[in-house]
């Protein structure tokens, strides 16, 4: 039966860098699955209070640099609040359409097009729509080195530690 759950388990963690390219997959909170059903399917598995705690602070701080992120990059750049909302909406809707490459073509048109709108700029709405691009993808690069860092401490945890 444990191979069955370790199976669960890499397909968690696999999922976990699909939700990279599909946001609609909320990764980090797969790989948390596939930490718990290593604590609770696994005969003996049992993971170290270290680990649930540095896990815990990743996760946190995966959530606050990717809000970070993408707040940082619109305003930077003088981006408007509605910049902001496209560029969210542009994600979710983007991994709907033509995937992988809607995340990033959807919130660029829709920020730049919001943009347009509010400052009726084209140079100032094409900077705001390149930063909410450089958020997605400092976002993306923070998430998988985070991801990387959890499952490698996870490794760690059940057979070095």
């Amino acid at each position: 039966m444990d191979i069955v759950w370790w199976i669960l388990i890499v397909a968690c963690f696999i999922l976990g860098y699909v939700g990279l390219i599909f946001p609609i997959v909320p990764s980090v909170l797969v790989l948390w699955v596939g930490f718990l059903i290593y604590q609770f399917g696994v005969s003996g598995g049992s993971l170290s209070w270290v680990f649930w705690t540095i896990a815990a602070i990743l996760t946190i701080v995966l959530f606050v640099a990717d809000l970070l992120a993408s707040r940082y990059f619109v305003k930077k750049y003088g981006g408007s609040k509605w910049g902001e909302w496209a560029g969210i909406i542009g994600v979710i809707v983007g991994a709907f359409v033509i995937p992988p490459f809607g995340v990033i073509l959807v919130p660029f048109a829709l920020v730049l097009i919001v943009e347009l709108i509010v400052f009726r700029n084209m140079n100032n709405a094409l900077k705001i729509a390149f930063a909410s691009f450089l958020a997605f993808l400092s976002g993306t690069l923070a998430k998988a080195f985070i991801q990387t860092v959890l499952i490698v401490w996870f490794l760690l945890d059940v057979f070095v530690f």
